[in-house]
């Protein structure tokens, strides 16, 4: 009985641990000024890059809005310069 009333702290002390970074809820912001300046012709270094694309992910996977994920992969699509590939 003691091993089944621990199962549910440790089920969730083990996906806490394992869970990606959390999506912030200036992501989506972040994503879109970091297009915005790609397109208004500013050179963004390669971290840069890398740190907008992954708030641009993690924006994406929190929001169910079909309209929003769009323009999510747009300004990440203007930020990679690639698209997905399906």
């Amino acid at each position: 009985m003691f091993a089944r009333s621990l199962t549910l702290p440790v089920l969730v002390a083990l996906f806490l641990a394992f869970d990606p970074e959390p999506a912030l809820a200036q992501d989506a912001q972040i994503c879109f000024d970091a297009a915005d300046n790609v397109t208004e012709g500013v050179k963004l270094e390669e971290s840069e890059k890398q740190a907008a694309h992954e708030a641009c992910q993690r924006a994406l996977a929190q929001t169910s809005s079909v309209v929003q994920k769009y323009h999510l992969q747009e300004a990440d699509f203007d930020i990679t310069g690639t698209r997905p590939k399906d």
